[in-house]
């Protein structure tokens, strides 16, 4: 988070003039939360099927409806997210706000079917399959120039207000917007999200397509 947000604060302080419009590096504030992981998905794999309909009768609050929906749902309260347990023996987790909760509610989840009689073998492999994440700059993204200088756009303002540019490395879909939120999805960790992040800021501020207020 702390290499991000001086990331950020380098993007504020470092963008120049442009379009009548500066920086005035007094006018802004280190925040230390300016990067809001918003979902962190993740998944733990056994090495055997699961019998769900046993899963759905140990675990209190599981809920089972093949008709609807092919694995039980189950929600924890701490750490908050859901887990999605398969006949595969494959358990997802969303709605968690960090990958070592994303991993902690797996954990638990395997935990509790162990402690409940089902049959767990060994240690299951867990794996973050996406991050996102938002973040509010607060100055103004240059979209048309960004669309027109930059590669892997797509800007199409009638049908949606933001650009999505896709980055190859690290592999991360952007969705930027004009005044100045930016939302993360497709990061494989955190790690990968915030070097994706300082990636984006030298993208933008080398095309000079983002600018601030001095009156902000």
């Amino acid at each position: 988070m702390e290499v991000v947000a001086h990331t950020i604060l380098r993007l504020i302080i470092g963008c120049g003039h442009q379009h009548g419009q500066e920086v005035n590096k007094a006018l802004f504030k280190l925040d230390r939360e300016l990067v809001q992981v918003e979902n962190v998905v993740a998944s733990a794999s056994l090495d055997h099927n699961l019998d769900l309909e046993v899963v759905s009768r140990v675990l209190p609050s599981g809920k089972y409806n093949p008709e609807e929906f092919p694995g039980v749902i189950y929600q924890l309260k701490n750490p908050k997210a859901a887990g999605l347990i398969f006949s595969s023996g494959k358990i997802v987790c969303a709605g968690a706000k960090s990958e070592r909760q994303a991993k902690r509610a797996l954990n638990k989840i395997v935990d509790e079917l162990r402690m409940n009689g089902v049959v767990i073998v060994g240690k299951p492999a867990i794996k973050v399959q996406n991050v996102v994440a938002s973040v509010e700059i607060g100055g103004t993204i240059d979209l048309e120039g960004a669309a027109s200088l930059l590669e892997r756009t797509l800007y199409d303002p009638e049908q949606f207000p933001g650009l999505i540019l896709r980055m190859n490395d690290p592999p991360i879909t952007f969705l930027l917007f004009s005044k100045g939120k930016i939302v993360c999805a497709g990061a494989k960790s955190e790690k990968d999200l915030y070097r994706g992040l300082e990636e984006l800021e030298k993208i933008l501020v080398e095309n000079k397509l983002i600018f601030f207020d001095e009156a902000r």
